[in-house]
């Protein structure tokens, strides 16, 4: 009978997998940098670790994120560049975060030329709760501006000096909002494109150390 998969459950699935897939020697993975390829192969390999012993819906990169019902997407990334990108929705998830929690896997990959066969030592597994996935640099300075007793146009001159992509009516709206209800401290960086690009070194950093980021491996 499987169980139905919850938050608890995935982290230590997530920290066996980890552990397990660090001794792991892929014939496939040997010469591959694509690092879009390795976290394809990363992310199945996980996924199908589950569908073995849990129900639960599965989602895709295409559809949205990996477990919807949960609210968490998978990250993987390698340590020589800790990054990826994610959907733009607005810009209020680089205030209030992503609007979901992140599992990254970081990697570092190493080729083995006797055998011919790769290996992702899994050396960072981090959860990163949905209330820390906003901007560090935004939401600290606009911690910073409230703790103070700034008013609207303080917080709309921070928006601006960070480069929101937002107008002057979503900006005197957001920073109302803002002001209403102050976000948490994000531990990402997040990078202005068409799609946001997120950066983990501060998570990375962190893990273990915040309420909200925590170290599975």
């Amino acid at each position: 009978m499987k169980k139905r998969l919850n938050i608890s459950f995935l982290k230590k699935e997530a920290h066996d997998f980890a552990l397990k897939e660090s001794k792991h020697h892929e014939q496939s993975l040997f010469g591959v940098t694509d690092g879009k390829a390795i976290g394809t192969y990363l992310e199945h390999k996980f996924q199908n670790s589950l569908k073995n012993k849990y129900v639960y819906k599965w989602g895709s990169s295409a559809k949205g994120i990996d477990f919807p019902e949960l609210g968490v997407d998978i990250k993987v990334t390698s340590i020589r560049q800790p990054q990826s990108s994610c959907p733009y929705k607005s810009a209020k998830q680089k205030i209030y975060g992503l609007g979901y929690s992140l599992l990254v896997f970081v990697y570092d990959k190493m080729d083995d030329e006797k055998t011919r066969t790769g290996n992702l030592n899994v050396i960072h597994t981090i959860y990163v709760e949905s209330s820390r996935t906003g901007d560090f640099q935004t939401t600290t300075a606009l911690r910073r501006i409230i703790d103070n007793s700034g008013n609207i146009d303080d917080i709309i001159a921070i928006l601006s000096e960070h480069h929101l992509p937002v107008d002057d009516i979503q900006a005197k709206e957001l920073a109302d909002e803002i002001l209403q209800n102050p976000p948490e401290i994000g531990y990402l960086t997040i990078s202005n494109a068409l799609q946001w690009r997120l950066q983990y070194s501060r998570v990375i950093e962190k893990a273990g150390e915040i309420t909200g980021i925590i170290r599975v491996v």
